[in-house]
């Protein structure tokens, strides 16, 4: 077996960064093999190329990473898994990787701004959670707030392109649908001014929710990776700044139709569980109707067996939905016919984009390296240079 010398702290880092217990390590790389690889195969002065292989594979670095004998970087500048002990959601390993993958970005990004003189610092200032949500909401409304758009992936795209214009970076990331494990988050922030969403191509006003909530977590500049739970919500088992961050979200978005909410009379069946209003004020604030029954539940006016149903029934006419789309797909591919539906592409902040063209602009990269990061083919590059 062909081996190599390698830099063992490396590897090491890596499993720190990750949080890997010595066994899920160890049952990670031996992932396949009949015959599991033990902590001596691994940790030795020279390693198998097929084993550094598949290290490679859990934290998809490249090789090179792990032959460069330079000591790594371990600061809680390099990650937030050095400046943050504790998480809303148990992350598995696809997080990891994602999150990681987006610290690297933010810390390449904060290069190319030094190195172009792009100022891309956080512009609006920080506030706590003694300072009520609600106030805050109605505060940055009319800055980080676009109008109105009936197309929910259009409103999403209005958000982010509004959040740039005050620095503040949103990412979105695709998971493929071929993906063996997927992430189990719906976003995270990252100081100063990072916000990473997972694209939920099925129901954008979730996405909306998220990204909102996360601009909570962006003005207390409180660093969290989670997922949205609503029973956890609607339940009240949320820390304060959670608790905070939802209030603030579902204020930021619900504006004046808030206090229309808030004036409804107790839901029940005598008033047909008011799923007209519900539904209307959904429909104008982009708002789902799962994040409206959360706040009603809160706030007293629906029961706890009420919200079960109605969350229940909401639930399963999505999966309906959903599963109706799937066998339709399955039948059309039975019939031989061609798939229509394309990779999604994740929406692009105006703000990266201008920090790459500003930094291919005063000679800091290439055009290979400004494809490469924008994802172009060169055919579309004079495009993004105008």
């Amino acid at each position: 077996m062909e081996t190599t010398t390698y830099n063992i702290a490396r590897i090491q880092h890596l499993i720190s960064q990750y949080r890997l217990g010595k066994e899920e390590f160890l049952e990670l790389v031996s992932e396949g093999l009949k015959n599991k690889l033990q902590w001596e195969d691994i940790f030795q002065a020279e390693i198998q190329i097929n084993h550094l292989k598949r290290i490679d594979k859990i934290f998809s670095k490249g090789l090179s990473y792990y032959l460069d004998p330079a000591a790594p970087i371990q600061s809680k500048e390099s990650s937030i898994f050095f400046r943050k002990e504790k998480f809303g959601t148990d992350l598995n390993l696809a997080t990891k990787k994602i999150v990681n993958q987006f610290e690297e970005l933010k810390l390449s990004i904060s290069g190319l701004a030094k190195l172009s003189d792009l100022k891309i610092e956080r512009s609006i200032p920080i506030y706590n959670t003694n300072q009520e949500a609600k106030n805050v909401a109605e505060e940055v409304r009319l800055a980080l707030l676009p109008k109105y758009k009936k197309d929910q992936k259009k409103f999403l795209e209005a958000m982010i392109n509004k959040f740039a214009a005050s620095n503040i970076l949103v990412f979105e990331f695709v998971e493929s649908p071929n993906l063996k494990q997927k992430v189990n988050i719906d976003g995270f922030y990252l100081q100063p001014n990072v916000i990473v969403l997972r694209r939920n191509q099925d129901y954008f006003k979730r996405e909306i929710f998220t990204l909102a909530h996360e601009l909570g977590h962006y003005l207390l500049n409180q660093e969290e990776v989670e997922s949205m739970n609503y029973d956890q919500l609607a339940a009240g088992s949320i820390s304060q700044i959670e608790t905070w961050c939802n209030t603030f979200a579902f204020a930021f978005l619900a504006g004046e139709k808030l206090n229309e909410l808030d004036q409804l009379p107790e839901i029940g069946k005598t008033n047909d569980y008011s799923f007209e209003v519900i539904k209307a004020i959904s429909d104008a604030t982009h708002l789902s109707f799962t994040a409206i029954l959360t706040y009603l539940v809160q706030k007293g006016k629906m029961s706890g067996a009420i919200y079960g149903q109605m969350r229940k029934e909401q639930e399963d006419t999505i999966q309906a939905k959903k599963d109706l789309e799937k066998k339709k797909r399955e039948l059309e591919k039975e019939m031989g016919k061609p798939s229509m539906g394309a990779q999604a592409k994740p929406i692009q902040s105006p703000l990266f984009v201008s920090a790459i063209q500003t930094a291919f602009f005063d000679g800091v990269i290439n055009e290979y390296e400004l494809c490469k990061t924008l994802h172009l083919k060169p055919e579309q590059l004079e495009k993004y240079l105008r």
